[in-house]
């Protein structure tokens, strides 16, 4: 079956994916669940888009057999970068609750060209990290915005993992051609209750880049706590479905 390679968002990790794996797997695919540079501590340097980019494209290049990206939240950014990078490599993206962003145009742009009053979401709660280069997102902001559809167990303790985001390696905009990225297959799993990156948002991202399935969930920003079942359901599926198409 395939390969999934599953992406986390800005301030999170990994473990973001931690309910998703099992039923990967119980389905067949191999799930890759990735951790980006520019969370938790960096260096001197900024870390770009291109930088992370390239980390997922050199994981994804040493894979055999159909490779599927998943992207929640920010993540979207990066997987339709390496989308056009390697076309031939991708059977299929997925963005639950993720940013399916027009080429050139960041979150705050795609946020201005619909009236969405600034500051978006979880913007107006960040913090300045001590060398003013990064963000923290305070756990009681994490809580409201992010998890509140989710159990209160599973959303503090998910909003205690977060960690601090490099700003260059957050607000990102991603470039991508018709030729290469505009001709992989698309799913978007829409969460109704987000309150970081709201429906209105959601929405304006479907018609900017068209083509990409759609499935809506009643969820928060994070279906996998507050609708883990839900989101396999739509996801694990689709999945399989690229799998057969590509292999066919």
């Amino acid at each position: 079956m395939s390969h999934v390679v599953l992406v986390h968002g800005a301030w999170a990790g990994n473990w973001v994916w931690d309910t998703m794996l099992e039923p990967l797997r119980q389905a067949g695919h191999t799930p890759h669940a990735l951790s980006l540079p520019g969370v938790g501590a960096w260096g001197a340097g900024d870390v770009t888009l291109d930088d992370v980019a390239v980390l997922v494209a050199d994981h994804i290049a040493g894979l055999d057999g159909p490779v599927i990206l998943v992207g929640h939240s920010g993540g979207g950014i990066v997987v339709t970068q390496v989308a056009e990078m390697l076309p031939e490599c991708v059977a299929g993206v997925a963005y639950p609750a993720g940013m399916m962003l027009p080429s050139g145009v960041d979150f705050g742009m795609l946020c201005d060209g619909i009236g969405l009053e600034q500051p978006v979401g979880i913007s107006r709660w960040l913090l300045s990290t001590p060398d003013g280069r990064g963000t923290v997102v305070p756990p009681e902001a994490a809580a409201a915005v992010f998890f509140h559809e989710a159990d209160a167990a599973h959303a503090i303790g998910a909003a205690r993992r977060l960690a601090p985001q490099l700003e260059t390696a957050r607000l990102m905009a991603p470039v991508w051609t018709p030729e290469r990225f505009g001709r992989v297959p698309r799913l978007y799993i829409e969460a109704t209750l987000d309150r970081s990156i709201p429906l209105a948002a959601q929405r304006r991202m479907q018609q900017l880049t068209p083509g990409a399935a759609v499935v809506s969930l009643i969820a928060d920003h994070a279906p996998q706590l507050s609708a883990p079942d839900a989101l396999a359901a739509a996801l694990v599926p689709w999945c399989s479905e690229r799998n057969r198409a590509r292999a066919g």
